[in-house]
């Protein structure tokens, strides 16, 4: 367990990520995949990190708890702050003993993240096991109350049952009753509604809000459902090819976007009692450039209605537009 530093207090940075940059090996060279990735995660707060499929999300979220294999990835630079700790300097052991302990993490995938072979008492209960030093007949009632606080009916039941004998919903309730069995400081959730229908979806989501008002728990949510962060998000990253294009309070930026991407991804959503243009909805031209095979300039001008001569030679940098608000942008510069 860490010890170094206080507790942050609420609105205070519970985790902070400085000049990320994630590099994998690939024909004898190296990529970037990750390119100066900064933010922070303050207590009690869920922080949205979006953006379409290979722009980054998930490799910045796996590197948060080093669970990206070296080689092929490396860091090359930054740090990774949790308590006054330095996460990527901590040894194996060190680093084993903060996942699910201080930050646990929930994937996408409940049926390939759980063990099969394994019941879901036996799962929940070597988490617990791990990380405390609870007797045997504590550990199955800690089980038994945590599938209880995830809404899971007849959980004496279900500690006895396999991941395949649940349902999709069930196996991510499960999931989150592992992630929060050792009450966590920070909860990663990867995409948690994958492959989940609406209502459980929408089940999901309230499940993690209520946790998140009970405990204070800070949530780091990936996602590219921009319906789920509007509902449970406090401040949002919009990524893309690697880096932070634009951030801010959830509201306002959804509002009235600073970045040309976000303006593409919010544009793309299907709005209740609006028609789209020409019978289709609209979509961003293109597809997010591979890490090794990003144009000059912005990454973005390729697929940019925008792009301007400035654009297409010169990177811009994440600055302040207004208070709490950033984006790299070179248009929204000139406007302002």
């Amino acid at each position: 367990m860490l010890t170094a530093g206080r507790a942050p207090r609420n609105g205070e940075a519970e985790l902070k990520v400085e000049n990320l940059r994630i590099a994998f090996q690939k024909d004898g060279g190296e990529v970037l995949a990750v390119r100066g990735v900064d933010f922070d995660l303050k207590r009690g707060e869920t922080l949205a990190l979006v953006g379409e499929s290979g722009c980054g999300k998930t490799v910045t979220a796996l590197s948060i708890l080093r669970l990206l294999a070296e080689p092929p990835a490396k860091v090359l630079s930054g740090r990774i702050g949790l308590g006054g700790v330095d996460l990527l300097e901590l040894p194996a052991e060190g680093i084993r003993k903060v996942r699910g302990r201080e930050i646990a993490m929930i994937f996408q995938d409940p049926m390939t993240s759980l063990n099969p072979v394994l019941s879901i008492g036996d799962q929940i209960m070597e988490t617990l096991r791990r990380h405390t030093t609870l007797g045997r007949a504590e550990v199955r009632e800690r089980a038994l109350d945590l599938l209880r606080r995830v809404e899971i009916p007849s959980p004496e039941e279900k500690l006895r049952q396999f991941p395949h004998q649940l349902s999709g919903g069930m196996r991510q309730r499960v999931m989150i009753a592992i992630a929060l069995s050792c009450e966590p400081r920070v909860l990663i959730a990867d995409e948690p509604t994958t492959a989940l229908d609406v209502l459980v979806q929408a089940q999901i989501m309230d499940l993690l809000k209520q946790l998140k008002r009970e405990t204070g728990l800070s949530i780091l949510l990936i996602t590219h459902d921009l319906g789920i962060v509007t509902d449970i998000a406090d401040r949002a990253l919009v990524m893309y090819a690697g880096r932070i294009v634009e951030s801010g309070p959830v509201g306002p930026l959804f509002k009235s976007p600073l970045h040309p991407y976000t303006r593409g991804l919010l544009n793309s959503v299907p709005q209740i009692g609006q028609r789209p243009k020409a019978g289709r909805l609209q979509e961003i031209p293109g597809q997010v450039p591979r890490p090794g095979e990003l144009p000059a300039g912005c990454a973005f001008h390729p697929r940019c209605p925008d792009a301007m001569d400035r654009c297409r030679t010169e990177s811009p940098v994440l600055e302040e537009k207004f208070e709490g608000r950033h984006a790299s942008c070179w248009l929204e510069q000139e406007t302002a």
